[in-house]
C-alpha cells in the first residue's frame, strides 16, 4: 500500500494493489476508483484537504505487554 498527498493540487492517492488497471469509475466529480482484475488497485481524492479527506485519521490499537 501506498498513499501520497500532491499539496500543489490537492490531490489524494492511495494505491492498495499493483496491477494492470482494467476499468476506472468515477463515484462522484472528485472521487475516482482504478480497478484491477482481483479488486481495487487505486483511489484518487482530487481536493482531499478541501473535501476533508485529508490528513488522513489512522488509528493504531497497541496491545498492553503482560
Amino acid at each position: 500500500m501506498r498513499i501520497v498527498y500532491y499539496d500543489e493540487d490537492d490531490t489524494l492517492f492511495i494505491e492498495l494493489k499493483k496491477g494492470k488497471i482494467v476499468r476506472d469509475e468515477s463515484l462522484n466529480w472528485n472521487i475516482h476508483i482504478a480497478y484491477t482484475e482481483e479488486g481495487i488497485g487505486e483511489i484518487t481524492i482530487l481536493e482531499a484537504q478541501k473535501n476533508g479527506f485529508y490528513p488522513l485519521q489512522i488509528e493504531r490499537v497497541l496491545s498492553e505487554a503482560a
